[in-house]
């Protein structure tokens, strides 16, 4: 009778096995859900800026007016009139015009592209052969009365 009994006993030791194998895969997927439970009260945090950001977007823009100062028509001097023209104009149209004629004659450095090379006409104007184009404006500033 006790050979009977043994019998039964790996059968339950059988048994045990696969439910310990069925833990153990358990144990990892908790361990994800735990992972992705942050992710989403995270995302729940996020949700509610992207909303605000909604908002504000939607909100009637006001249309741009453009400074007084910048469109009050300006007459150059008579060494930017050689390159631009004699004509009354705001300061925005004198810095167009005059790199419309740094375009035509190619006087940009090819190198530096920042850099603008004066010929004859622009270095009466500059007092250099070479200026950067952010100070190119500072120095036109001069000659418009």
């Amino acid at each position: 009778m006790a050979t009977a009994k043994k019998a039964p006993a790996k059968k339950a030791a059988a048994k045990k096995a696969p439910a310990k194998k069925a833990a153990a895969k358990k144990a990892p997927a908790k361990k994800a859900a735990a992972k992705k439970a942050p992710a989403k009260k995270a995302a729940a945090k996020r949700a509610p800026a992207k909303k605000a950001a909604a908002k504000k977007a939607k909100a009637p823009a006001k249309k741009r007016v453009p400074n007084a100062a910048f469109m009050k028509p300006m007459t150059p001097s008579s060494l930017l009139a050689a390159v631009i023209g004699s004509n009354p104009m705001p300061r925005t149209e004198v810095t167009k015009k005059v790199w419309d004629y740094i375009k035509k004659n190619g006087l940009q450095d090819s190198a530096k592209r920042t850099m603008i090379n004066a010929d004859a006409k622009l270095k009466e104007i500059f007092k250099k052969a070479q200026v950067s184009m952010f100070e190119m404006t500072k120095l036109i500033n001069a000659h418009l009365k």
